[in-house]
């Protein structure tokens, strides 16, 4: 169970990737009035209980005619504007040559008649108005491309007003509430009204809902509501809602493996997550954790620690045991295990303020902050209190210029690597074509280089209707992605292949060369010095991703950072490297603002702003602005209270 975000469509919420969706429709085919005595007739995924107008996806989506048509050209010169209605194609033809249209006047010299012809009309046979016919071709297809999303936009359904049901199934009730009544409602708040019903029938489908429903308050989700899309989820948050799914589970002698399952969660949260953890391996499976919260790691019952170092200089075993025996161990995290970053006691002076007006996006409720400027500032507080909502909406919002950097990754092309992405492959590629006298083309595996066989991919991808698509290394190139032509030529005895395989570090004395040189030093001050200049991108963990995108950064002056999560994905050892690179950016006029959980880091800043008290409809209020030697005697506050039992030794 790893981070990446939960799919599934438009129909995917966090009711049916927990598995209690189904639990709740059960209880209202049994106990609803009136009844409609089966499940499906309460489902949006089932035709039966779905929206007739929006099938079950809560929102209609219509063309935009600005971004679909252009009405200054004609249809001869590019009037639709999508790719498969542009000129020369099938679909195209149909309407330019169907006679019914001049296809060298401009539309906006249409008559009102003509322009329904082009877009809505249809004579029952072989032709389709274009917006018909896109229509029919790409709105009716589960889920919607990225190709066609930027021709369309969507809105609330006016027919169910967003709740997915048809009329029936919202008007069956269970003391007064409608199912989507219940979905609506945060999880905390959806146990209390389900522990007022008495009705005896009901009893055992609601005892298996409150346990269900418990997991998700336990593991820091209490703040979701079961309509929740799962696509608007953070990696953490699906990643704790896979687990949820899984402790509801009978299965024994499962293999459970989660890749840093305490990302997003605040340290008031960590104790609840290791003991559901360990409630999974006391049904009889057993768990493996790659974690760097030592919390987590206290939690263990045995610890594997690799290492040394990373990359080329990992890989090795350098300890194995309980965790008695670790702060002892001659390896990084023995020696880190008990470390404790001091309290920043002399915290910078700020040079001025960002004032956030009146947030109010969803739980925030009508928060007015300063966020001083020249300064690093650590925004804090329990998951689900409201930081994204205040920094990635509402500060980015009300100041356009900031500059977030996140964890997405950086690009969607499974083409792009550490050399495309930070620009020195356009360098390389040149080295290579002056020392060989070819052709730079060559040198690229999304050119005349490319391997002919997986397209200069390095694999073959073979698509399954029913699972993931499978990648397999291409037989023929063994994954290097080129053509044996490109590989016969080689620069300082290396081929290109050579070369994407070397790890940042070694490229940088690999090339001396200013250009390429300085981008590789900008990833070794991020830590990444292991990664190796090829290495696809989408095999990136997300703190990787991010610290890919702070590197293009750092010697930018004068700018507002926003920063995600920083501390993802790093070792206890990596977090004073990170505070020097937050620093740098800082100490060259620039602003920093870290949403963070990890007290080392908050710790470490110069002022913070802690939300809460809790989270979702108990949060969204500013508990505590100040400095962090105020924080540890501040009341009312998670962060504060963790923060003194860091510091308590």
């Amino acid at each position: 169970m790893d981070h990446r975000r939960l799919g599934g469509g438009p129909r995917s919420t966090v009711g049916t990737a927990t598995d209690i969706g189904p639990i709740l429709r059960l209880l209202y085919a049994r106990t609803a009035h009136p009844q409609l005595s089966a499940p499906n007739r309460y489902s949006f995924n089932h035709p039966h209980g779905q929206c007739p107008t929006c099938r079950g996806t809560g929102r209609t989506t219509t063309v935009d005619l600005d971004r679909f048509l252009d009405p200054n050209r004609s249809l001869n010169t590019g009037a639709l504007r999508h790719p498969d209605l542009q000129p020369g194609t099938r679909h195209w033809h149909t309407i330019a040559r169907s006679g019914h249209l001049d296809p060298d006047k401009p539309v906006n010299a249409y008559t009102a008649e003509e322009r329904h012809t082009l877009l809505h009309h249809t004579d029952g046979t072989s032709y389709e108005g274009a917006i018909a016919l896109f229509t029919r071709l790409h709105l009716h297809r589960d889920p919607i491309t990225a190709r066609t999303r930027q021709y369309v936009t969507d809105q609330t359904c006016t027919t169910c007003r967003g709740t997915r049901l048809n009329d029936a199934a919202r008007d069956s009730r269970i003391d007064g509430y409608a199912i989507t009544d219940l979905t609506a409602m945060e999880t905390a708040e959806l146990v209390a009204v389900l522990r007022l019903n008495t009705d005896p029938t009901a009893a055992p489908i609601i005892d298996t809902l409150l346990r269900r429903l418990g997991h998700l308050i336990d593991i820091g989700l209490g703040h979701l509501t079961l309509d929740r899309d799962t696509s608007t989820l953070s990696g953490g948050e699906s990643q704790r809602v896979k687990l949820v799914r899984h402790l509801g589970s009978t299965l024994v002698d499962l293999l459970y493996i989660f890749d840093e399952p305490s990302t997003g969660l605040h340290p008031h949260d960590i104790t609840r997550l290791t003991t559901l953890l360990r409630q999974l391996r006391d049904n009889g499976n057993t768990v493996l954790v790659v974690e760097h919260d030592r919390d987590v790691i206290a939690a263990a019952d045995h610890i594997i620690d690799l290492g040394p170092h990373a990359g080329t200089h990992g890989g090795t075993i350098v300890y194995e045991g309980g965790l008695e025996a670790l702060p002892y161990a001659r390896t990084t995290t023995g020696r880190h295990y008990h470390q404790r970053l001091p309290l920043n006691t002399n915290p910078r002076t700020p040079t001025g303020t960002l004032t956030i007006h009146d947030a109010h996006t969803h739980n925030l409720k009508h928060v007015t902050v300063d966020i001083p400027t020249g300064v690093l500032t650590a925004v804090t507080g329990v998951a689900g209190s409201g930081k994204t909502s205040l920094i990635h909406h509402d500060l980015l919002t009300q100041h356009p210029t900031a500059i977030l950097i996140d964890q997405t990754p950086p690009t969607a092309s499974p083409r792009a690597t550490p050399a495309t992405h930070t620009g020195i492959m356009t360098a390389i590629r040149t080295q290579f074509a002056a020392a060989t006298h070819t052709d730079p083309a060559l040198f690229s595996a999304n050119s005349a280089g490319a391997c002919p066989t997986c397209r200069g991919l390095g694999t073959i991808h073979t698509h399954h209707s029913s699972m993931e698509t499978l990648k397999t290394t291409c037989p023929d190139c063994n994954g290097r992605r080129y053509h044996p032509d490109a590989l016969r030529h080689r620069l300082h005895g290396k081929t290109i292949a050579d070369v994407l395989a070397m790890t940042t570090e070694e490229a940088t004395t690999f090339f001396p060369d200013p250009d390429i040189n300085t981008a590789l030093t900008s990833l070794t001050d991020v830590g990444l010095d292991y990664l190796t200049l090829g290495q696809p991108l989408d095999t990136l963990s997300s703190g990787e991703h991010q610290r890919l995108k702070l590197a293009a950064q750092l010697h930018r002056a004068g700018t507002v950072y926003v920063m995600d999560e920083p501390t993802t994905g790093l070792h206890m050892a990596d977090i004073t490297h990170l505070l020097r690179i937050i620093d740098r950016l800082v100490t060259t006029t620039n602003t920093v603002i870290v949403i963070e959980h990890h007290l080392d880091v908050i710790k470490n800043a110069d002022w913070i702003i802690d939300l809460g008290p809790e989270a979702g409809a108990a949060g969204g209020t500013v508990v505590f602005e100040g400095t962090p030697e105020q924080l540890t005697h501040a009341t009312g506050s998670h962060t504060a209270a963790a923060l003194r039992r860091d510091l308590t030794p």
